[in-house]
């Protein structure tokens, strides 16, 4: 190779320049995520956060991770970035929640191909919102460029969030009991999980276009299918500051066959009264379009239901009225029965 051309990082598919501008980009979305007990800034080999335990007598830490899987397809035919990183942030809070945790930080992590910094920027700015919204602080994170790794235009990211909860205050289902009543708060759409499935019916099968009205919904398929995860946290975070709640369930994959059962004790199921919600219309619309057994959709998607709350009767109507209190819906689904297994009930 001769002196003028001397090969480099940026030959190889790699743009230091375009990464620092990136993480600079950044920086206005991530401060505005920080409370008192972030220490430092972005940009350290690791973040720092100092716990304030006052109030927790036996604090226990809370982890989870999770990613938003292949709703990023519709991420990339919209060119819209911002609402995944809310869907990110969603799907490892909603989990820690369960079990009564409250967040405190997250990390994030972004590889692509080729890094575009306006495009990084948006993604992060939807991190940053969900962390807002879940009441987290992003203290840090990763930018991968990976040429010849992923395809153009392309990327994928991945979350990881912490949160505390009270030992005693821990909630893992063990308490739950016949009879006890299941309470569901309502999705903003299909969240996170099910989109191979939505992907090859609309667009493999029925070739629509991602930019199509759908007169049904008053809205765009792309717009539909991109409407963020609900952050159910501080709703839920208020609930469990008043009342008594026995077991809780994030309706992510697997739907509500395979995710209410994980917080059930042995012997014990779930009838469903499939009625008794308002349903989001695109559920009803995939169902018709695709000839879906009704069986298939309760374990594929979150049928307009994203998060469950598994409480004894007499705690039910007061839960509901705090829910409702806040402007949002809450509506009673079904109940724990004897015997294992789900049942779903018209």
């Amino acid at each position: 190779m001769s002196e003028s051309k001397k090969l480099t990082y940026a030959d190889a598919g790699v743009d230091i320049e375009e990464g620092a501008a990136a993480v600079e980009k950044m920086k206005e979305y991530v401060k505005e995520t920080f409370t008192k007990n972030v220490l430092g800034g972005l940009g350290g080999f690791g973040g720092l956060f100092e716990l304030d335990l006052e109030g927790y007598r036996k604090p226990v830490l809370v982890s989870g991770t999770d990613g938003v899987g292949t709703k990023l397809k519709i991420a990339f035919m919209t060119d819209k970035h911002d609402s995944a990183g809310i869907d990110l942030v969603a799907m490892c809070v909603n989990d820690i929640l369960v079990q009564g945790a409250k967040p405190l930080f997250f990390l994030d992590y972004i590889a692509t191909g080729k890094l575009t910094a306006d495009k990084a920027a948006d993604i992060v700015k939807g991190i940053a919102d969900g962390c807002k919204q879940a009441g987290a602080s992003l203290i840090g994170g990763e930018t991968a460029e990976m040429p010849g790794f992923y395809e153009e235009n392309e990327y994928d990211i991945a979350g990881f969030t912490v949160g505390i909860v009270e030992k005693e205050k821990i909630i893992d289902g063990s308490k739950i009991k016949t009879g006890d009543v299941l309470i569901g708060l309502p999705s903003t759409g299909i969240h996170s999980n099910g989109y191979s499935l939505v992907r090859k019916l609309f667009f493999d099968i029925l070739d629509y276009k991602i930019d199509q009205p759908i007169e049904e919904l008053g809205m765009t398929l792309g717009e539909a299918l991109l409407c963020p995860t609900k952050i159910y946290v501080k709703e839920v975070l208020e609930i469990l500051a008043s009342h008594t709640v026995n077991g809780m369930v994030h309706v992510t994959g697997g739907g509500f066959t395979e995710n209410i059962p994980r917080v059930l004790p042995k012997g014990l199921g779930a009838t469903i009264q499939m009625d008794s919600w308002e349903m989001n219309k695109l559920f009803p619309l995939i169902q018709d379009l695709g000839e879906i057994e009704t069986a298939e959709m309760y374990k594929t998607f979150n049928m307009g239901i994203g998060f469950v709350l598994i409480a004894d009767p007499a705690q039910a109507d007061a839960i509901i009225a705090t829910v409702e209190s806040t402007g949002e819906k809450a509506f009673k689904i079904g109940t724990v029965k004897e015997g294992e297994g789900m049942e779903y009930r018209k």
